[in-house]
């Protein structure tokens, strides 16, 4: 393999990795943040007690899923000088702001409110505790934002002028609205939404087919989770099929493989505008993710939808096969979304940066073997980040609420507190 083979695999197999963490940490904290506020607000005392340990639960799952995926966040901010400085040293002007806001955010504010949160149960009343963790949902969603005015700008490059070479930033308010990054964000969201509910929906029926004490707990989970997914699996497909006419209009060649047609005529006129080059994507490449991505996403809208009727009608839990249905669908969010990141990477290709820099102008000038030595070793090192979130996710949800660690000490009653201990 060439060194820009090596390079494209390193970032291609990292990001497709980390991605599988970040989707579901932005589709489970706003379903924590829910379960937090009914715990909060709600008047009755059994009730409550039942939403503190479903949030205590669910919440435990989350911070395992956080805690390990920062660390694959860490790790990729090193390819961009290692793999890719020419795209710093052409874009960084431009999408260096967002990349800093973005690792300010996730780095530092949303890991402080997460850590307050963590360590304020009993300490913190009730109100301020619930704002932390929708804080945490704020800042995640926030932090979701910044890397898709960053990766609009490769998509669709706007608000900006090149000048001996390197783009300078013209148009902040242009970045900041592209709407490759818009759009994007919003279909993003909604597939988080999906993710998180199915999850929870699909272990709390794993719970019931195990014959769960927890009814009352795992019933909510199933609910709520059955709600999210179905409505924003809804509209995911909706704000997907959003982003054809912006994609026809900000990346013709992309377009034209997806419908395929028209795809040796962009040829042609790419060729003569930016000089000899083969400026298709890998069409079998794109057009499968695409397909991949439309069934599953379809899938899981309809699955969803009778689980939520069936439920409604107090036949799922009495339907075995329904249950292992919802368990067996946990992974398809994961697997439509990573063939959505394809089809919007692998679709732009050969640009690095559409119609200003190709791959090949963005390589770094390093040695095929330190490419293959470093592709090797984040690859392995994301693979046991990922071995090691699962396992722990796994064997967490599977020992149930009466494993919870997080928040073991019960929250004071309103109107009583207790001070933080000193660090």
């Amino acid at each position: 393999m060439s060194a820009a083979d090596l390079a494209r695999l390193q970032f291609a197999a990292t990001t497709g990795i980390h991605w599988l963490f970040v989707i579901l940490t932005m589709g489970l904290v706003p379903l924590v943040a829910i379960m937090h506020t009914g715990a909060a607000f709600t008047r009755d005392p059994a009730k409550r007690a039942v939403l503190e340990r479903m949030t205590r639960f669910w919440g435990q799952l989350y911070v395992i899923n956080y805690a390990v995926g920062i660390v694959t966040g860490l790790v990729m901010e090193f390819q961009f000088g290692l793999s890719w400085s020419g795209l710093s040293k052409f874009a960084g002007n431009v999408f260096g702001a967002p990349l800093a806001l973005e690792t300010l955010i996730a780095f530092f504010a949303e890991s402080t409110f997460l850590g307050m949160w963590i360590f304020g149960w009993g300490r913190l009343r009730r109100g301020v505790h619930v704002t932390l963790i929708w804080l945490v949902a704020l800042t995640a969603y926030a932090s979701g934002y910044w890397i898709m005015v960053a990766n609009g700008f490769m998509q669709h490059p706007v608000g900006y002028e090149v000048r001996d070479g390197a783009a300078y930033l013209t148009d902040f308010g242009a970045l900041l609205t592209n709407s490759s990054a818009l759009v994007a964000l919003f279909h993003i969201a909604l597939a988080a939404l999906t993710t998180g509910g199915v999850f929870v929906a699909g272990i709390s029926a794993w719970h019931f087919l195990k014959g769960t004490k927890e009814t009352e707990l795992f019933r909510g989970s199933l609910r709520l989770g059955l709600w999210v997914s179905t409505i924003a699996s809804f509209f995911v497909v909706i704000v997907g099929e959003m982003q054809r006419p912006v994609i026809e209009r900000t990346q013709p060649m992309k377009h034209a493989v997806l419908e395929n047609s028209g795809v040796a005529e962009l040829q042609a006129r790419l060729a003569a505008e930016h000089g000899p080059g083969d400026y298709v994507p890998w069409q079998d490449t794109v057009r499968i993710s695409m397909d991949v991505m439309t069934l599953i996403g379809n899938t899981v809208s309809t699955i969803t939808f009778i689980a939520l009727v069936l439920l409604w009608k107090d036949r799922l839990m009495r339907w075995r096969w329904a249950s292992w249905v919802l368990v067996a669908t946990i992974p398809f969010p994961f697997v439509a979304s990573a063939g959505g990141w394809v089809v919007r990477e692998v679709g732009r290709q050969p640009w690095l940066v559409y119609g200003e820099l190709t791959v090949e102008d963005a390589l770094s000038q390093v040695g095929t073997a330190a490419f293959a030595v470093s592709c090797a070793v984040f690859i392995a090192i994301f693979l046991a980040l990922a071995v090691t979130n699962w396992t722990l996710i796994t064997r967490f949800a599977r020992r149930g609420p009466e494993a919870t660690q997080l928040g073991a000490t019960e929250p004071l009653p309103d109107g009583e507190k207790q001070p933080l201990p000193a660090f």
